[in-house]
């Protein structure tokens, strides 16, 4: 059985609260229980901080445990050069997730510091990004 690692930056605790217009209403938790539904043969486990080393270190400790991380940095994406350092040096894949266009945002939101050091990256397409993800990286280790 495969294990994924999903793993959330700051603010999206806030997902179903925080401008529903943009990230919409569900909770991720919600989701997340949908997820595991569609995906029984994958072990799924949820982590979210609003604290930077915290993400730091649930990456360095995935490495080895998990066969995937699937990351949404949030804001952390366009300032953390920590984070893309840990993404770097793990040995596990990382894919980039992001559920609003970055790209049709405001400028800033459209530098991503790790998105040269992840395996690929999937944008805009709200919380079924999620689910396109894993299911890629599942084709890729499953391979």
């Amino acid at each position: 059985m495969k294990r994924i690692l999903i793993l959330n930056g700051p603010n999206l605790n806030l997902l179903g609260k925080r401008q529903p217009e943009i990230y919409g209403t569900i909770p991720f938790e919600v989701f997340f229980e949908q997820l595991k539904k569609q995906f029984p043969q994958t072990q799924l486990e949820y982590f979210q901080s609003n604290h930077e080393g915290d993400l730091i270190d649930k990456l360095q400790q995935a490495d080895g445990r998990f066969d995937a991380v699937i990351f949404n940095p949030a804001a952390y994406t366009h300032t953390s050069i920590a984070l893309r350092d840990t993404v770097s040096a793990i040995e596990i894949p990382v894919v980039e997730v992001h559920i609003s266009n970055i790209h049709e945002r405001e400028d800033f939101r459209k530098i991503s510091y790790i998105k040269d050091v992840v395996k690929f990256r999937v944008i805009g397409k709200g919380l079924a990004g999620y689910k396109e993800a894993l299911e890629k990286i599942l084709l890729e280790i499953e391979g």
